[in-house]
């Protein structure tokens, strides 16, 4: 399977996202062959968006933000497929009426 959306470096960053995603020590040989792909510099942009990513989650969570029946809806087999919805860190609360 292709990976990257045709970005520059995008399996690089994919690779990079994945492993980070993964925790453990093949972060640190992540973040170090992104840099030695696409230098210090972009690195630092790549995981700052990255943490921010992870960052939205965890205000989405803290502050109870439901997730709407429309999405919960469509992303149901993306969730399945992804296994999103065995993580120890699933928090998924749809939205109720009433």
């Amino acid at each position: 399977m292709a990976t990257g959306a045709r970005v520059t470096d995008g399996d690089a960053l994919v690779r990079f996202v994945t492993e980070v995603a993964d925790g453990g020590e093949a972060a640190d040989g992540a973040r170090s062959r992104l840099e030695d792909r696409i230098g210090a510099d972009a690195t630092v942009d790549a995981a700052a968006v990255l943490a921010n990513f992870f960052m939205m989650t965890r205000v989405a969570d803290g502050t109870g933000t439901p997730l709407d029946a429309g999405s919960v809806a469509i992303s149901e087999d993306l969730r399945a497929g992804l296994g999103l919805d065995d993580l120890a860190s699933r928090r998924l609360v749809p939205v109720t009426d009433g």
